[in-house]
């Protein structure tokens, strides 16, 4: 796959970056450095390989799944500058 000057245009267009005129032909070039490098690394025969999370063998910390700051209605709804029966309340802001 090649990317054309126009191509490169589109994609900066896209991401929303600016680019000169005169840099578009770089830009390309280096679109298609990229593309060559993603292309070596599809032809890496990686079957058996493991998934992995880090380069270092290692397990991820657990913790119990308990709710420890429950039943705390008011002392969050005090931070409210408005709060009616027991909810926060808002402006109207949909007609």
């Amino acid at each position: 796959m090649s990317i054309d000057q126009n191509t490169a245009a589109r994609v900066a267009k896209l991401a929303r970056i600016k680019v000169e005129e005169a840099a578009l032909p770089a830009l390309a070039s280096e679109f298609n450095t990229i593309l060559g490098f993603i292309e070596q690394l599809n032809e890496v025969d990686v079957d058996g390989v493991e998934p992995m999370t880090s380069v270092t063998p290692m397990r991820l910390k657990r913790r119990a799944d308990v709710v420890t700051d429950g039943n705390r209605q008011a002392a969050v709804l005090s931070n409210a500058p408005d709060a009616r029966e027991g909810f926060f309340a808002v402006p109207k802001v949909v007609e």
